[in-house]
C-alpha cells in the first residue's frame, strides 16, 4: 500500500483540436517522446505516488497514449486521463486505451447548451462527441467522470448540466468543478470575457451539489473558498489536502517542467480571520487579479464534522488517521512547522509557480529546432483563428521560444 493517495499529473501534449477562449496550458514548443514520458512516470513511482493523470492540451492527439498508459498501469499506478472527449468518442480509441490500463476518464463539457459549449470550445459540434466519449468509457469498462470549468458563460446553470448529464449517463457517479484560472495563458489575457465572479455561480452551484448529493454522487470542487460552498466544505479539492497533508506535482510541457504543489491557500480577506473555517479553507485563487476579496465573507459552522467526512471517506483507503483524536495532532504538527507559509500570506511569490519547481525531477519533454518550427506555425494559425473568434491570444513565449 502507499502513502496517501498522491495523484501526478503529466502533460502529454501542449496542442489542442479545440480552441478555447480560457485555455490556462496552450501550445508550446516541447514535445514528448516515449522515453521522455516514462521518465515521468518514473519519477511518479519513486515518489510513492498513487496515481497518474495524462493530460494536455488534448493527451488522446500524442500517438505513444496507449502505450505510456500501459507503462503506467505496469509500472503500479491507477492511470487517469482528463480529454474534452473528441476522439474518444472513436470506439475503437475506446477500447484500446481500456486494454492498455486506463482506469479513469474525466471528459470535459462545459455546458450542455451546445451554442454555448459551442462557444466555450471554437469548434462545432463538441457536445455530441463528448456525450459519445461517456457512453464508450461505459460500454468498455472505464470510470468516466466529468470535469467543469466554472466561467462566466456557464455559471448561471450548472445545476442544469447535471441534470442533463446524470439522466443521458445514469452511469457517470463523478462530477469536478474548477472555477477559472486566469492567471496563465488565453484566460489570462481574456479575462473580462470568461471570469466569473463568485456570486455568478453561487446559487447554481448550490443547486448542483445539493442534486448531486441527493442523487447519490459524489464530487469535488476547486478553487471556490468554503463560504461559498459551507455545506459541501468537504468536497473542496484544496480543503481535502489541507486536512490529509496531500501535494500534488505537475509535471508541465513548457519552460515551468516540475511543479510540486504543498501549499493550498492563496488570498484571504481581513474577515477571514475570525472565519471558523480559515485553516482548511483554500481562500481565494488570486493568482492573475481577477478575483475581488470582497467577495469573501466569514462562516461560523464546526469544522470537526468536515474534518471527519474528510477522513473517516471509506473511498480513500490510504489515509491512515481516522479518527479525530488521531488527526488534530498531525494537522498541528504541520501547522507549526509551515510557520509563517501557513498563514497564507498574499506574497506574490507564494502563487508563483517557478517558486514551486522542483529541482530534481526529470527534465519535462524536449525543444527541438522541428518542434520550435511547429510551434510556429501552430501560433500563426491559432493567431487568425483567435481573430475569428474575436478573443486574444495568449502573451508571446519567452525570447528562446522555450517557454511563456
Amino acid at each position: 500500500m502507499r502513502g496517501l493517495a498522491n495523484i501526478g499529473y503529466i502533460q502529454v501534449v501542449r496542442h489542442c483540436n479545440h480552441f478555447c477562449g480560457f485555455c490556462s496550458n496552450p501550445t508550446s514548443p516541447y514535445h514528448h517522446t516515449f522515453e521522455t514520458m516514462a521518465a515521468l512516470v518514473d519519477d511518479l513511482v519513486g515518489r510513492g505516488y498513487f496515481g497518474v493523470v495524462l493530460t494536455g492540451g488534448e493527451p488522446t492527439l500524442h500517438p505513444e497514449l496507449p502505450r505510456i498508459a500501459r507503462y503506467a498501469r505496469d509500472a503500479g499506478l491507477h492511470v487517469r486521463m482528463i480529454t474534452n472527449g473528441w476522439r474518444l468518442a472513436d470506439a475503437a480509441l475506446a477500447e484500446e486505451l481500456a486494454d492498455a490500463g486506463l482506469e479513469l476518464v474525466h471528459v470535459s463539457i462545459y455546458s450542455v447548451r451546445p451554442e454555448v459549449e459551442a462557444e466555450l470550445r471554437g469548434v462545432e459540434g463538441t457536445l455530441e462527441r463528448a456525450h459519445a466519449a461517456l457512453a464508450n468509457a461505459g460500454r468498455f469498462g472505464i470510470t468516466a467522470n466529468v470535469n467543469c470549468v466554472i466561467n462566466r458563460l456557464n455559471a448561471d446553470h450548472l445545476d442544469e448540466n447535471v441534470k442533463v448529464l446524470v439522466a443521458r449517463h445514469p452511469h457517470i457517479r463523478h462530477f469536478v468543478w474548477n472555477n477559472l484560472d486566469p492567471s496563465m495563458g488565453r484566460a489570462e489575457v481574456n479575462q473580462a470575457r470568461f471570469t466569473p465572479r463568485l456570486a455568478d455561480f453561487e446559487l447554481s452551484l448550490s443547486r448542483a451539489l445539493r442534486f448531486l448529493h441527493k442523487a447519490g454522487r459524489t464530487f469535488r470542487v476547486e478553487r471556490v473558498p468554503l463560504c461559498y460552498m459551507t455545506d459541501f466544505a468537504w468536497a473542496s479539492t484544496e480543503t481535502r489536502k489541507i486536512i490529509k497533508g496531500e501535494e500534488r506535482v505537475v509535471h508541465f510541457l513548457d519552460a515551468k517542467q516540475t511543479v510540486r504543489q504543498t501549499d493550498w491557500g492563496h488570498l484571504y480577506a481581513e474577515g477571514c480571520d475570525v472565519c471558523s473555517l480559515r485553516r482548511v479553507c483554500g481562500g481565494l485563487f488570486d493568482r492573475g487579479g481577477a478575483y475581488d476579496p470582497a467577495e469573501l465573507a466569514p462562516v461560523f459552522v464546526p469544522m470537526d464534522p468536515i474534518v471527519e467526512q474528510v477522513i473517516q471517506d471509506a473511498s480513500d483507503p490510504s489515509y491512515p488517521l481516522r479518527t479525530l483524536a488521531e488527526w488534530r495532532p498531525d494537522f498541528e504538527r504541520r501547522w507549526a512547522e509551515a510557520g509563517e507559509a501557513a498563514e497564507r500570506t498574499a506574497r506574490a511569490d507564494a502563487d508563483d509557480p517557478s517558486a514551486m519547481r522542483d529541482p530534481d525531477a526529470p527534465p519535462v519533454g524536449l525543444v527541438s529546432p522541428d518542434s520550435l518550427r511547429r510551434f510556429a506555425r501552430t501560433r500563426a494559425a491559432e493567431a487568425r483563428r483567435a481573430e475569428r473568434q474575436n478573443i486574444a491570444l495568449e502573451r508571446e513565449p519567452s525570447a528562446d521560444g522555450a517557454g511563456e
